[in-house]
């Protein structure tokens, strides 16, 4: 006969195997706990001081930050430059108003008439993306002269976009009990969330260093929950966990895993271009 002893609060016999699930299931959770407290702790030791100064570490590793393609703080040049600041403000509202909304674990992609408004604001940052990149070499085509407030709006749309379709997709991934309703609706919802990125959009045009400054960061906040959230799922994948999830508390382990991915993963790119560059500057034009 197994040994057996009972559960703590619930007077059931637990096996053998079963206490020995329990410690390596204790062991695993402090040693990701242990990865993460050292992965922020190499953070603000290595990367430049104050929060804008870690904040700049996030967008050196995924954004250009050339300097006059940016929004400033007085004369301090924001993390990210204004289409990069655009496209990550974009996904904090996708997910923060889709959760407000109560649909946390919302599965379905919007219905395709929205599906293809909200491709259409990915083509559009692309073709805005490709007319300002050609005016980086002299006798190429060129549509219009690029503006940073036309980089900032087509970068806002498309990070909602982004949002819009990677959030399904995890929860997808995540939950046993998904929801079989869409992230957006209807255009009445998706109206909403075009004017609400447009006030955000009008708060960074106005350059109040007052609002900038929350906003940089929220920018920054953007690229970490992205990248937890993709990390995050694929952590679910390879433990092959799929639909299992009940409950939030349950996923703090596999999102301390997503987020410890992301820092090294930026890490990694930031020591990569500091080695090239020598500098944590943007590139210069």
């Amino acid at each position: 006969m197994a040994e057996t002893d009972l559960e703590p609060n619930q007077g059931v016999p637990a096996t053998r195997p079963a206490r020995q699930a329990r410690a390596h299931s204790r062991t695993f959770s402090l040693l990701v706990i242990s990865a993460f407290v050292a992965v922020v702790a190499m953070w603000l030791f290595l990367t430049p001081d104050g929060v804008l100064g870690k904040a700049d570490a996030v967008g050196y590793a995924i954004c250009h930050r050339i300097e006059r393609r940016s929004f400033h703080i007085h004369d301090r040049q924001l993390p990210l430059c204004a289409r990069d600041t655009g496209i990550y403000l974009g996904v904090i509202v996708g997910f923060v108003v889709v959760g407000a909304a109560g649909r946390w674990r919302a599965g379905r992609m919007p219905p395709m008439p929205v599906l293809a408004t909200l491709v259409s604001f990915t083509f559009i940052m692309a073709v805005d993306g490709l007319n300002s990149y050609s005016h980086l070499f002299e006798n190429t085509p060129r549509l219009y002269t690029p503006h940073n407030w036309l980089r900032l709006a087509t970068g806002t749309f498309h990070g909602l976009a982004l949002s819009s379709l990677v959030y399904p997709v995890i929860n997808m991934t995540l939950w046993r009990d998904v929801e079989r309703r869409p992230t957006i609706e209807n255009f009445r919802e998706l109206g909403g969330l075009i004017l609400i990125c447009g006030v955000i959009i009008g708060l960074v045009l106005l350059e109040n260093p007052l609002i900038l400054y929350p906003l940089a960061i929220l920018s920054v906040v953007g690229v970490l929950l992205i990248l937890t959230a993709i990390n995050t799922m694929v952590t679910v994948i390879l433990l092959r966990r799929e639909n299992t999830y009940t409950r939030w508390r349950e996923l703090v382990i596999p999102i301390l895993i997503g987020l410890t991915f992301a820092l090294v993963e930026l890490g990694l790119i930031d020591a990569a271009r500091y080695a090239m560059t020598g500098t944590w500057a943007g590139f210069d034009l």
